[in-house]
């Protein structure tokens, strides 16, 4: 009798936990539902959830009290407590004299107010995965027993299940808030030539993704050295003064200073921090560079603990480089303004565009590579890049903006940005492309377009997967003299939001080379009016496929500029050569 009555009890918690959990898609209110649930399955004072988020480095505890609902959130270390037990050893456990039990943690006890006498916990898994712990606390009529143990065992995977879909809405929720920050970013950047307007909306816009309680982006004076505040908000006005910090003093001279960004989880451990708010308890800290020089810093602070983690710091530093195009913008616009001459200003711009292009060529192991950047002299829209992904893998880009000028080269920045931001939040390359063509779309003007290609490189399996966005075909030179044209992708980036890019793997073989090149390599003309074109740069490749990366790509160069006509106006030549070393 005992044990249907307890069937059925379970059955019906497992209805009701059904039917509450499809009351919400709200995280928070799910976990005070779940919270709820686990109190009243097993008559207990209190419960806890712990979720596992990869992207901290302590854990995150919600807790609730019975008698009034109370909710609280608790921070603990990794591993700590029945909690950090339970998750390491993923067993479910009892536990009905937690005074003399060294797993429980005692401190959690004074931080909730509740005195710990009974406490039984279980893992939380679904689909087959281990999401998180659930601990009920107190049981009100004696100890916890064997049947309460089954009872949250029972409703286990439908609280995981219902966990984990809640916050896989959420992280979809911030994806896309995150877009649309980068975005209306994007439209300023491209619509305002105002500083302050430029620099107020990439704070106002960064909270919809970073929360934070006090910010402000300062720019180093070059005479002075002091770092001064140019935009902030959050702060006790009465405290100005203590934010015109000098370089390399406080958390954000030390980061003007070195260029490293910082993540500081209590600034109270820090003696770097410099109190300017006395209810901070967290901080992050990211450089605003221009060409690897350090020209201000971008600062977060949090009233909670351990408040930013290693996403953050992805979405501060893509804000980051817009803040320095914003503010290369503007000096490039005073400078106009003051009636700088056009030389000048297409000298500033050209610094804004090579400050994207890589410093030097990646070594990696296998292979032979050489990126080039030739200069007409002119400010175009070419681009090339080596990105790292993981270890092994290896992002390769190269692109070609419509028109000249200016608008070319900050058009190509706000490509880069959005191509980087959406390698690290994807890794199918298909919907990388699908995603920065939808930027694209959204942030260029009638007319505008970018070409490009971009591809991963596994270095250990030999591997490159791409997609073209209506790009000149990179060449592959295969070892037996065959020749394939890497067409496989989809439109131009920028016209139309119908675009649907494909992406097609392919092996490379030892000794077999690749030439990635813009159209200023092929569509150079003689004075007969023949085009350079694809049959002769792929005779050039042939005839120096034995020499290194970088001969090759100066044999192409020579090439072009003997075939060109006198008269011929060059456009920015620019390549990527990939050659796969050894024989077999």
């Amino acid at each position: 009798m005992a044990d249907l009555t307890h069937r059925t009890r379970t059955e019906k918690l497992l209805l009701e936990a059904a039917r509450i959990f499809n009351t919400t898609l709200e995280y928070e209110e799910l976990i005070e539902l779940v919270l709820k649930l686990v109190m009243k399955a097993v008559d207990a004072q209190a419960a806890l959830v712990f979720r596992i988020d990869h992207d901290r480095t302590d854990m995150k505890v919600r807790f609730m009290k019975r008698d009034d609902s109370t909710f609280s959130v608790f921070y603990r270390e990794l591993g700590q407590g029945v909690v950090g037990w339970v998750a390491q050893y993923r067993q479910p456990i009892i536990i009905n004299d937690p005074a003399n039990d060294p797993r429980v943690d005692g401190e959690l006890g004074n931080m909730s107010g509740i005195a710990f006498e009974s406490l039984v916990s279980v893992p939380l898994v679904g689909r087959g995965q281990m999401i998180g712990v659930v601990a009920a606390i107190n049981k009100t009529d004696g100890p916890f027993t064997e049947a309460d143990l089954d009872i949250l065992t029972g409703l286990n995977n439908q609280m995981a299940v219902a966990i984990d879909n809640t916050s896989l809405l959420r992280h979809l929720k911030r994806e896309s808030l995150e877009r649309q920050a980068l975005y209306e970013v994007g439209k300023k950047l491209s619509s305002s030539l105002e500083l302050d307007e430029l620099l107020r909306e990439i704070l106002t816009s960064l909270k919809m993704v970073v929360r934070y309680d006090a910010g402000g982006i300062f720019l180093i004076e070059p005479d002075s050295g002091n770092m001064k505040s140019i935009n902030y908000n959050g702060y006790d006005p009465a405290q100005e003064e203590q934010l015109q910090v000098k370089f390399g003093q406080g958390l954000i001279g030390t980061v003007a200073n070195t260029g490293e960004p910082v993540i500081v989880p209590d600034v109270t451990a820090d003696p770097r921090y410099i109190n300017a708010r006395s209810i901070t308890r967290s901080e992050i800290v990211v450089p605003i560079k221009i060409d690897d020089r350090v020209i201000g810093v971008l600062n977060l602070e949090s009233n909670e603990l351990n408040a930013y983690n290693n996403r953050s710091l992805a979405l501060m530093e893509t804000f980051a480089t817009q803040a320095a195009i914003s503010l290369e913008r503007a000096r490039l616009h005073r400078d106009i303004i003051e009636g700088r001459k056009l030389e000048q200003q297409l000298s500033i711009a050209r610094e804004i565009q090579q400050s994207f292009l890589p410093k030097k060529n990646p070594v990696l192991p296998g292979y032979d590579l050489d990126g080039r950047n030739f200069s007409s002299g002119q400010v175009g829209g070419d681009y090339y890049d080596f990105i790292p992904i993981v270890d092994g893998h290896v992002g390769i880009a190269i692109a070609d903006v419509s028109g000249k000028g200016v608008p070319a080269a900050l058009i190509m920045a706000s490509f880069r940005a959005s191509l980087i931001a959406e390698i690290r939040n994807n890794y199918s390359i298909r919907t990388i492309g699908t995603k920065v063509n939808s930027l694209m779309c959204e942030s260029l003007d009638h007319g505008n377009f970018v070409t490009g290609v971009y591809g991963v490189l596994d270095t250990r399996n030999h591997i490159l997967t791409f997609t073209n966005f209506g790009h000149n075909p990179p060449i592959l030179l295969r070892k037996n003299g065959d020749v394939e044209f890497l067409r496989e992708g989809g439109p131009v980036l920028g016209v139309t939001t119908l675009g649907i890019y494909e992406e097609r793997a392919l092996m490379i073989g030892p000794g077999e080379m690749m030439v990635w090149y813009t159209d200023g390599v092929s569509e150079v003309f003689d004075s007969d009016g023949h085009e350079f074109g694809a049959d002769r740069l792929l005779a050039v490749i042939k005839a120096n496929r034995q020499r290194s990366a970088r001969d090759v790509a100066d044999a192409i160069y020579a090439a072009v500029g003997a075939f060109a006509s006198p008269d011929h106006v060059f456009d920015d030549l620019t390549m990527v050569v990939i050659k796969r070393l050894g024989t077999r």
